[in-house]
């Protein structure tokens, strides 16, 4: 299974995931998504909108290279792989 890494400003929203070691079983980021909200219902449509892209502000890495379908989320998953996700932080 994949190991799944958030930032920390997503356990203001999904704070039952903090403190766990999130693995979730996927072959695509889709896939990884999809696990993610099976843990923490709403955790989709945070980070990905109406149609499943991801959201404009939202980034997520399998390694160290960040997804590059970002309408579909077809990049490839390894079971050892590290999956980060972030929501970049703006504001004056």
């Amino acid at each position: 299974m994949a190991r799944v890494e958030l930032t920390p400003h997503l356990f203001l929203y999904f704070p039952k995931l903090e403190g766990q070691a999130l693995e979730v079983d996927g072959t695509t980021v889709a896939e990884i998504v999809q696990g993610m909200e099976a843990l923490a219902p709403g955790f989709a449509f945070y980070v990905c909108d109406e149609v499943g892209r991801l959201r404009q502000h939202v980034n997520i890495f399998v390694g160290e290279r960040r997804v590059t379908d970002r309408a579909t989320l077809t990049d490839a998953v390894s079971e050892d792989s590290r999956v980060l996700i972030l929501q970049a932080l703006s504001g004056g």
